[in-house]
């Protein structure tokens, strides 16, 4: 595999697994590490001149496997046992996952904390129209630019997309 082939991979990769192994160990940060170790040691191993076959099944292992060392380190032992198998499905999750975040950053500043303080946080319309200062109707004006904007975003070539969070 040459380094531009790898780049490639880390680049399509790199926010799916990240979302995979957000769903296993449960911090941001840490899976982002996880991920990041992840890359530097399959590229090790690569330039080592290690063939690996299938590099997405490899590296959805590694994290898989990367994020159960790390829940074995903090004596989460019962998280264990829910580190779902790597199959067609899961991959499948974690790019939605992904695409879906993608999206929701690129909305504009405004509308993405509004969004977020309604969907992450369940914060009612009322609730963010007090602590930002604005009225109720800017709120729900933001929030159907979010949602049109979303469905927008994630439609683009394929059959309506289904928002989970919605």
């Amino acid at each position: 595999m040459t380094i531009r082939e790898f780049e490639t991979y880390f680049r399509q990769l790199y926010l799916p697994l990240g979302m995979y192994a957000l769903r296993i160990v449960d911090d941001t940060d840490d899976a982002e590490d996880i991920v990041e170790d992840t890359f530097i040691k399959a590229w090790q191993t690569i330039s080592e001149g290690t063939d690996i076959g299938n590099f997405k099944s490899y590296i959805y292992r590694s994290v898989k496997n990367g994020c159960v060392s790390f829940l074995r380190t903090k004596r989460e032992l019962e998280s264990i046992d829910s580190v779902p198998e790597i199959c067609e499905e899961v991959i499948d999750t974690s790019f939605r996952d992904a695409m879906i975040w993608k999206a929701i950053d690129e909305l504009p500043e405004k509308c993405r904390e509004i969004f977020l303080m309604s969907k992450r946080d369940g914060l009612t319309n009322a609730e963010i129209a007090e602590e930002l200062d604005i009225s109720v109707k800017t709120v729900k004006n933001q929030l159907t630019k979010a949602f049109t904007r979303l469905r927008e975003s994630l439609s683009t070539g394929h059959k309506p997309f289904f928002l989970p969070f919605l």
